[in-house]
């Protein structure tokens, strides 16, 4: 019904990390050699919902100084979250 994205490395039998590394290095590599600024964000919501409360998360991200923009995007993934088990 939803055919997963080539870059999708989550929720596939594979290695995410090795390959993710093997996608990254080339960028960080390109951005060195041209001089460039490089943004690379992480994101592992294993668990994430149950063990740290949203609001610290945010502040966080505000006291570490991480550009605003960055942290309203945050903020909105947070935003009318909900769970379903069925």
């Amino acid at each position: 019904a939803c055919p997963i994205h080539p870059r999708q490395r989550g929720f596939i039998s594979a290695s995410g990390c090795s390959e993710n590394l093997k996608l990254l290095q080339p960028l960080v590599k390109c951005a060195k050699q041209e001089h460039r600024e490089l943004g690379v964000v992480f994101v592992d919501i294993a668990k994430a919902f149950d063990t740290v409360c949203q609001q610290h998360i945010i502040a966080g991200l505000v006291q570490r100084g991480v550009d605003p923009h960055v942290v309203q995007l945050v903020i909105e993934m947070y935003r009318n979250i909900t769970t379903y088990i069925l």
